[in-house]
Order: structure tokens, then sequence, then C-alpha cells
């Protein structure tokens, strides 16, 4: 079975959905089986290397509500973090332009170390407050995963993998995608945002059955009764219909 993940290092339901879908693979009986590859997703393209703001100004200014209001939503998405066994400091979280980031991400996993980057880099933004549009910190990031740094400093120099990035831009907006984390299992069902362990559980099982025991098309219509998700206007948490 093959997964794909479409996200942004600066997307905290990409963080806890991430964590999510990994508590449903530890308990999937055929984990082994399956081929997961993470794509990449700008919420904020425009955005600045440096704004020059913390995340509750940003978050404020972005959603046009009070400071008040932006830390009390932010404390919320650090408690649901907590949840799965995340820990973010928005207080000196450094909200940053992303594409530099992904293109390394693209490079890593060229290497086979695209989810060991795509893990230290989402860490090093929510938890350590680095800033991860800075040259020198995706070099140092990507030694820590086992990267050649001095070929990641080769192409941070250039525009190297920025096709990679555009292309997996694109074919999200050829899905449809309005917001992230969004999965897709076998280039066929799509789930959207950071839904519970037990959903992914069930389209796991749903989407290997049909695939290996049941050839017969089946709705894939997993109850939920909220969907969390990233976009470029912002995080929220919606009532399904």
């Amino acid at each position: 079975m093959n997964i794909e993940v479409w996200s942004d290092f600066v997307c905290p339901f990409c963080y806890i959905g991430k964590r999510r879908l990994e508590s449903a693979l530890e308990q999937f009986q055929h984990s082994d089986d399956i081929e997961l590859a993470y794509k990449s997703y700008e919420l904020d393209p425009e955005a600045e290397v440096n704004p020059g703001q913390n995340m509750h100004e940003y978050l404020a200014a972005k959603k046009g509500m009070s400071y008040e209001q932006a830390k009390s939503m932010n404390e919320s998405l650090g408690e649901q973090a907590a949840e799965v066994g995340l820990t973010y400091h928005f207080d000196s979280m450094q909200h940053t332009n992303t594409f530099d980031a992904h293109r390394v991400a693209k490079y890593a996993a060229e290497k086979g170390k695209g989810k060991e980057m795509t893990e230290r880099l989402l860490k090093a933004y929510f938890t350590d407050s680095e800033l991860i549009s800075d040259h020198a910190t995706l070099i140092k990031l990507a030694g820590e995963v086992g990267l050649d740094e001095d070929d990641v400093t080769a192409l941070l120099k250039v525009d190297d993998y920025a096709i990679h990035v555009r292309a997996d831009e694109e074919q999200a907006r050829q899905l449809g995608v309005q917001g992230v984390p969004f999965f897709v299992f076998n280039e066929k069902y799509a789930v959207s945002g950071a839904q519970p362990q037990e959903v992914f559980t069930e389209v796991l099982q749903k989407v290997w059955d049909e695939e290996n025991e049941k050839p017969v098309l089946q709705s894939l219509d997993p109850k939920k009764s909220k969907t969390t998700y990233c976009t470029d206007e912002g995080c929220e948490t919606v009532e399904d219909d």
C-alpha cells in the first residue's frame, strides 16, 4: 500500500496528524508492506524569511483577531499536540518561509532519508524554535540525519530540487487539496486533516482489504465528527456534517 502525505513544516496539525498516522501504523499488522512518502505543500508561499513577529502576533494579524485570542488558539493547539507526545513552543516559534526546507526534504528523500528529514524539520520548528529558512540551520539539520552537508550547502546556493517541490504542489492543485495535512492511499482514497488515530486505523484496514482480499469497490467514509487542518488562512477545527 502506498500512502502520500501533503504537509508543510509550519503546519501544527500536520505534525499532529503525522503522529496519529504513525500510531495507527504501529498497530497495523501489514505496516511492513506500506510505502510512505511526504509531499511538499506551502501554506504561505509569500511568507517572509524573517517576519519579525512571534506566532501569536502572526496569527492575530492573519486571522484578524486580538493577540489574546490568538494566544488562546495556540495554547489549544499545544494541548492537542501534547496528547500525541509533542511539545509546541509557540512563544519562541519562528514562523518563516518553507520553500528551501522543502527543497532539502526532497533531496533527503532521494537519498533515502525523507522520513528522517521531515521529522527533524518539524521538531526543529515546533519544539526547538529554530529558523528553518536559515541555510546554516538547514545544513546542520541535514547533517544530523546523516546527509552530506556539502551537498546541501551546494543545492541551497542554486535552485536544485525546486522543480520537485513545484511538481508536488501542482499535483496537490490537481487533486483539489484545500488544506493540509492531506493523505492519499493508493492514489484512490483521500483523508483530509489530522483525523483521530482510529480513523486512520479504519482507513488502513479498508484499503488493505479492498486491494488484497475484496476486489469489490466499497465506499470509504470513516465515521468522524471533526476535521482539523491548516490552510493559507490559518488552522482550524471544523465540525463535519
